[in-house]
């Protein structure tokens, strides 16, 4: 029989075991010496230099950046609808309104243009996501924002390592949201980690993650537990001295699915951009639905939809919206395998299979 390949792969070895380890050992299990260690770390080794703030989960990052950055009831911050709907509900969250801009169908990340029409006298702020790994087009968003006296803010839930003309993801906006969920190019176990451009959004930031307070029963804001734990933290650090590898082996993987796949649009890359392959993802313009079905039925291969449902169509935040590249992609859109984990006898087979359903028409 056949082994699956999945769609991702989490990678944990006895370097994070250990880790864990030695935190259970130290009786030191919330936050503390870790998390101020992973912090650093992890700002140095993608080159931020900013200071990083580690939080609970990557949706809390976002909420708390923007709480942290002013974003408040009655205002307006421009997303994209074709992404995870974390994106939305963190503005949502603050009370403001996520306000949905269509895709570049190049990137998959906000169409500068389409933001310029979206902005109001309630927009504070410009947040896109760079999507797949890819970096949004941070230079002409950046440009709208200095324009009309708004924010910039990143998602770069997927895009950890990815670079726009030398600048790092994470380096642009007031702040940037990572995501450390299991199944992101690295992990800790569950977190987030956000880089900020300033000292008051990063004491906010800090006093929101913790009831509000930087000292004990010092309550300064109304305050959320969105601490990050010392295990959680020991894994991401474990994991930090292995993304570099990783991202290495994505690229390589995705350099070979786009030279040799043949009936599907590769991903394509900006110039300046560096891509770090969170997803492959392919357009099928015809059948999409059923070229996934196949691959896992007749070859054993899984792969990803992301994202069937824009935003702007789900319950919360329905709609009546024309945004004609999102609606596109939303239609086409295949995440293929493309973790460090796959063997070239793996990269053959997905090839085949893809080319073959794809000369068929799925």
């Amino acid at each position: 029989m056949t082994d699956f390949i999945p769609a991702a792969r989490p990678l944990i070895g006895d370097e994070e075991r250990a880790a864990v380890d030695r935190v259970l050992r130290s009786g030191m299990l919330a936050q503390g010496p870790e998390v101020m260690a992973f912090e650093q770390e992890f700002s140095a080794h993608f080159g931020l230099d900013r200071a990083c703030v580690a939080v609970s989960s990557g949706t809390s990052g976002l909420h708390l950046g923007l709480l942290s950055s002013g974003v408040k009831v009655g205002d307006e911050v421009i997303v994209p609808s074709f992404t995870f709907a974390a994106t939305a509900n963190s503005v949502a969250l603050t009370g403001a309104t996520p306000v949905f801009a269509d895709i570049d169908p190049d990137d998959f990340c906000l169409a500068p243009a389409a933001v310029e029409a979206a902005i109001t006298d309630r927009t504070v702020g410009i947040m896109p996501v760079h999507l797949y790994g890819h970096p949004a087009n941070m230079p002409a968003l950046g440009a709208i924002a200095d324009r009309h006296g708004l924010q910039l803010f990143e998602d770069a839930a997927q895009a950890h390592g990815a670079s726009l003309g030398g600048t790092p993801v994470g380096a642009f906006g007031s702040f940037a949201m990572f995501s450390l969920y299991p199944t992101k190019n690295m992990t800790s176990g569950e977190g987030g980690m956000v880089s900020v451009a300033n000292s008051e959004i990063e004491r906010l930031l800090r006093l929101y993650r913790n009831q509000g307070m930087e000292q004990q029963y010092r309550n300064e804001v109304v305050g959320f537990n969105s601490r990050m734990t010392d295990i959680h933290a020991a894994i991401g650090r474990v994991q930090l001295t292995k993304v570099a590898a990783w991202t290495a082996k994505r690229q390589e993987n995705a350099a070979f699915l786009t030279a040799n796949l043949d009936g599907v649009t590769p991903p394509p890359v900006a110039p300046g951009a560096v891509h770090v392959y969170h997803q492959y993802t392919i357009r099928v313009p015809h059948d999409r639905d059923g070229m996934a079905k196949a691959l896992r039925e007749e070859y054993s291969i899984g792969s990803g939809m992301f994202y069937p449902v824009p935003n702007h169509q789900l319950a919360p935040f329905r709609i009546d919206l024309d945004l004609p590249e999102t609606a596109k992609a939303a239609a086409e859109c295949l995440s293929l395998p493309v973790h460090p984990s796959l063997t070239r006898a793996d990269l053959e087979r997905i090839v085949t299979a893809v080319n073959t359903l794809a000369k068929a028409g799925s």
